[in-house]
């Protein structure tokens, strides 16, 4: 009797493994590919203008508009300026006019294939360091028609301005925005897992949008040949626009499992036409698109962006920071016309 129940034991064990390899045999469970361990070491940037390098200039051919490609890459893109040890390769995939759901898997994505994909393409060639993303103005809170509605209405000075009409609305805009930003990053989690990458193998950063323009610009270019906007919509973007939009891609970045860089306050005091050293373009019409009919659309897109020298700041302040481990922490004026990196108190 103690023979028998003994048999009858190693059947109830040996039985489910006979079973499970059986199950298993022809669809093995295998590990995700890794780089080699040779493979250069690359920075990604994707997202939409602020990391594409719209308002720099110089954009590549392919992107400056044949076929539809509107994604004014530059050379003068912030995160050609990042400096990171062992780093010797730079992937640009942001795209200007770009939402959250041009990085994502799945779906539509215009002239471009998703970002997300074109990261998958490499991820096994090339080890990445970090991915460095900025999106979410052009989801819900459409940030840039709205500054358009705000140049509109200092030729409508008897309504009320484009702040006071947007406000009422603007905290759900940006409230609508973080899930789809949130689904973005983790998509972009996704690919890097599917290739090998831990969370902790690389570096995933959101950063949020600086301000470019402020109420203390010079009068005399508060106009069509600078910076037409009304100082009360000067004051809203200042003190509600972008601390709200701010919070929004901070909240996002926490849910999403990235890293959170706060650009609300890194143009303090080089904002278009305050003077000295401006980090934005003014209003910008490229009157060659302007005479064609097939740019025509295009002719004010580089409008209050980062110029070169603003871009080339925000890339030294996030270069530090990805020299960090902290979660969060923001780019501030440093009082010498440079930024400085605010870790949070603790």
């Amino acid at each position: 009797m103690r023979n028998f129940l003994r048999r009858a034991a190693i059947i109830l064990i040996v039985f489910p493994v006979f079973a499970l390899l059986l199950l298993t045999g022809d669809n093995r469970i295998t590990a995700p590919p890794v780089p080699p361990e040779n493979a250069p070491h690359a920075v990604v940037a994707l997202g939409d203008s602020t990391m594409s390098g719209e308002g720099a200039g110089n954009y590549t051919p392919d992107t400056d508009g044949p076929g539809g490609d509107w994604c004014h890459r530059s050379p003068q893109a912030m995160v050609q300026h990042i400096k990171l040890a062992d780093v010797t390769k730079i992937f640009n995939f942001a795209c200007s006019g770009a939402g959250a759901q041009a990085i994502r898997l799945n779906g539509p994505h215009g002239i471009e294939p998703s970002q997300a994909a074109q990261l998958a393409a490499i991820a096994g060639t090339y080890r990445i360091d970090a991915v460095v993303v900025a999106v979410g103005a052009n989801d819900d809170p459409q940030f840039g028609p709205l500054l358009t509605n705000c140049v509109n209405a200092i030729f409508a000075v008897t309504k009320p301005g484009c702040g006071k009409e947007v406000d009422p609305t603007w905290p759900g805009r940006v409230n609508a925005m973080v899930p789809k930003v949130v689904a973005a990053l983790r998509d972009i989690r996704r690919v890097m897992i599917e290739h090998g990458y831990p969370d902790s193998a690389y570096q995933l950063v959101l950063q949020s949008y600086a301000a470019p323009v402020a109420p203390d610009m010079l009068r005399s270019l508060q106009n069509v040949g600078g910076c037409p906007l009304r100082s009360d919509d000067l004051r809203w973007v200042q003190d509600r626009g972008v601390p709200i939009l701010n919070d929004g891609v901070r909240r996002a970045a926490e849910q999403g499992g990235a890293r959170f860089l706060d650009l609300s306050r890194a143009g303090v005091g080089h904002e278009a036409c305050t003077g000295g050293q401006e980090w934005f373009t003014r209003l910008t019409v490229n009157w060659g698109d302007f005479q064609d009919n097939n740019r025509y659309a295009h002719a004010l897109q580089q409008s209050f962006h980062p110029n070169a020298a603003g871009y080339t700041a925000f890339a030294r302040c996030m270069s530090q920071f990805l020299t960090l481990t902290q979660r969060q922490a923001a780019c501030v004026p440093d009082g010498h016309g440079s930024l400085q990196l605010a870790l949070p108190s603790t």
